[in-house]
């Protein structure tokens, strides 16, 4: 099999790692079969888009409504690396799965309205799909409403007309979307369980997502329903690309 390949932003080498690892449990990926390339770290290689499966984006800390002048040297140079990529992605229709980050790198690559209008606390929020979302594939088995955790501080607002709007939320109404046929884009995070998620709320309780007083009731509010669903987005991806 070629393998497919995660493109991560994640500074911090604990949730780094289990990033990695949740997408390889929930994927059922080998090593061997997912390459990482750490983004805040190193320059996007050259990839060979004949010579993968397709491409996963992780989520991280970077936002696209950020004002320019706030933006880091890393992330100017990692969203002109994302834009260079994608013209060819979305050109060639490659198999593309961009969870969280992955949605405001690939909403703004096609003129997606982003702003602060729809940002969701890390939580567990129901998921609706779409007419469009319940027949496509990578939704397949996925019920009409299930649970998914969440935590942005952007979202999009609106889709321009040649995306495919799969799945919304009473708080966020864009929570997956397809363009073309295989380019795919996720708010919810379809890689992460529980563990990972407190994993991600205590490495990230200064970041500006909750106030420091708000640290247990975050823990709370990521128990409030069984997330059990969102993982077969990542094994429909595998299974319908994998060659």
């Amino acid at each position: 099999m070629k393998p497919f390949v995660l493109l991560a932003t994640r500074a911090e080498d604990g949730p780094a790692e289990e990033e990695y690892e949740l997408f390889l449990r929930h994927a059922g990926l080998a090593e061997r079969d997912l390459l990482r390339v750490r983004l805040e770290r190193d320059r996007m290689p050259a990839l060979d888009l004949d010579g993968i499966s397709g491409i996963f984006v992780g989520g991280g800390p970077y936002n696209a409504s950020d004002e320019p002048a706030l933006k880091s040297p890393v992330q100017r140079r990692v969203e002109a690396e994302f834009a260079a990529l994608l013209t060819e992605v979305t050109a060639r229709d490659t198999p593309f799965l961009g969870a969280c980050y992955g949605i405001g790198t690939l909403g703004a690559h096609i003129g997606a309205t982003i702003d602060r209008r729809h940002g969701e606390p890390i939580s567990v929020t129901e998921v609706s799909l779409t007419e469009a979302g319940r027949v496509d594939p990578l939704l397949a088995g996925v019920p009409n409403a299930f649970s998914a955790f969440v935590g942005h501080k952007e979202a999009i607002s609106a889709l321009p007309a040649n995306a495919t709007l799969l799945a919304s939320s009473e708080r966020c109404p864009v929570q997956m979307f397809r363009v073309g046929r295989n380019v795919y884009a996720t708010q919810f995070h379809p890689e992460l369980d529980l563990a990972g998620i407190v994993t991600r709320i205590d490495a990230y309780r200064h970041h500006g997502y909750f106030e420091p007083h708000e640290f247990q009731a975050t823990i709370n509010a990521v128990h409030r329903a069984p997330v059990t669903q969102t993982g077969a987005v990542l094994r429909n991806f595998v299974a319908r690309y994998a060659r």
